[in-house]
């Protein structure tokens, strides 16, 4: 089907093309639980399907729809390992720890496409993708990165690109050079949040939309959440709520910082198929970081985050539009149907955030841009811990991750003025 619709506020193309959403009901009232889990994405309900099917007694509950938040309207990258690439991490953790982080993250991505098959989901995986570089002065650093994740780190999926290959691949000569992965690929997220839910609703979880969550706070040797809908009496608690945490709790809020991301949909790319031939999705070398691909379907998706100004999804296309530009110029006057945006969690060191914020509450968030991999598997890997068993999620618990600076009253502001400044560095 071809969508040529009006743009409309706040629908993504990812919703669009997912008609059969569910709906799922408000909590009908205060309940007790096992668990109680607080935000309907990847993280909270990877962490409701584990549990249930473990036998504990869980509830989740969200503000709004299941996928409404990052889990449904991001990039739909994998990418591989963390945010930071491990030899950077190998810097100032030692080889060991960048090693077992590394490894997790590649556990995430497998567990994630073997969850998807196992449930026959149709996630619309595809292989590829392409890490581009918009300066020629780090063609040292490609280079060296692609030697050592073969020969220090066991990942020989990585190739380095010179420029006619980089624009062979692109179908643009706008970029230097890059890395081609072969070992990682693209999705369909609203799909794969789909079916998890669903999944996670068929092992006995209690899941509510429309349900929002007012306070948490540790009452009598129990867990209390006052909710719009009643209040959840539990064992433990996961905040899984990630970049939009808001002011429920203070010290995941002073670790995890939204930031906005906006994404436009083309038509299908059927007059240009030259653009991206091998379907491999890209993300550049900008700390302002651009993110396309093309989807199943043929459409370019580009992802940016330099529309600061942009408030409903007319500005949103005009900005990326713009960006699209740049870097094909033959789609200067293309259609956008579809525009979106969210916000992306991200903490100072760019490493996931995962700590006991009170005596049975744990909070996991700050992705920093590889949350589709990294929530699903950090919500499964929760799941074990709270029924009796040791995983890898401890690595991420002993991380020494800071809090932004400025307080709750100047971070916002202080993070818009950097993220302003490395837009402008990203330019020289």
């Amino acid at each position: 089907m071809e969508w040529q619709s009006p743009i409309s506020p706040g629908i993504s193309w990812y919703e669009a093309t997912v008609p059969d959403r569910p709906g799922y009901p408000a909590m009908p009232g205060s309940r007790r639980a096992d668990v109680a889990i607080v935000g309907g994405g990847y993280t909270g309900l990877q962490a409701a399907y584990n549990l249930a099917k473990g036998g504990a007694d869980v509830t989740l509950i969200d503000a709004c729809r299941f996928g409404d938040g990052a889990s449904g309207r991001n990039g739909g990258q994998f990418g591989t390992g963390q945010r930071a690439w491990a030899d950077e991490a190998e810097e100032t953790l030692g080889h060991e720890r960048a090693q077992l982080l590394f490894d997790m993250a590649e556990n995430a991505k497998r567990y994630v496409l073997d969850f998807a098959s196992e449930h026959r989901i149709d996630i619309e995986f595809v292989p590829g993708q392409l890490s581009v570089s918009h300066k020629k002065s780090f063609e040292t650093d490609y280079r060296r990165h692609v030697d050592a994740m073969a020969e220090r780190f066991g990942y020989p999926h990585l190739t380095f690109m010179d420029r006619e290959e980089t624009s062979s691949r692109l179908g643009s000569s706008h970029y230097h050079f890059g890395i081609r992965d072969t070992g990682t690929g693209h999705i369909h997220p609203m799909k794969l949040l789909v079916g998890l839910t669903r999944q996670a609703a068929l092992a006995g979880a209690n899941l509510y939309e429309q349900t929002k969550a007012l306070k948490i706070e540790k009452k009598g040797g129990a867990v209390v959440i006052e909710t719009s809908r009643g209040t959840i009496t539990a064992d433990r608690a996961l905040i899984a709520c990630n970049a939009y945490i808001g002011d429920l709790e203070p010290v995941t809020a002073s670790h995890v910082m939204p930031i906005r991301s906006f994404i436009g949909a083309t038509p299908v790319l059927r007059d240009h198929p030259d653009i991206l031939p091998g379907g491999e999705s890209v993300d550049d070398s900008r700390f302002v970081v651009r993110y396309f691909r093309k989807s199943k379907d043929g459409r370019l998706l580009f992802g940016g985050r330099e529309a600061y100004t942009a408030d409903n999804p007319r500005d949103i296309s005009s900005h990326i539009r713009r960006q699209i530009h740049e870097i094909y110029p033959a789609l200067a006057d293309i259609d956008i149907t579809h525009a979106w945006g969210g916000s992306v969690g991200i903490t100072m060191p760019r490493q996931p955030f995962c700590r006991e914020v009170m005596p049975g509450v744990t909070s996991i968030g700050g992705y920093s841009g590889h949350g589709v991999m990294l929530a699903n598997y950090c919500g499964k890997l929760y799941a074990g811990l709270a029924l009796g068993r040791a995983t890898e999620l401890e690595l991420l618990r002993e991380l020494k991750i800071p809090a932004f600076p400025g307080g709750t009253r100047f971070r916002s502001v202080l993070l818009f003025l950097a993220l302003s400044w490395y837009a402008l560095r990203d330019r020289l």
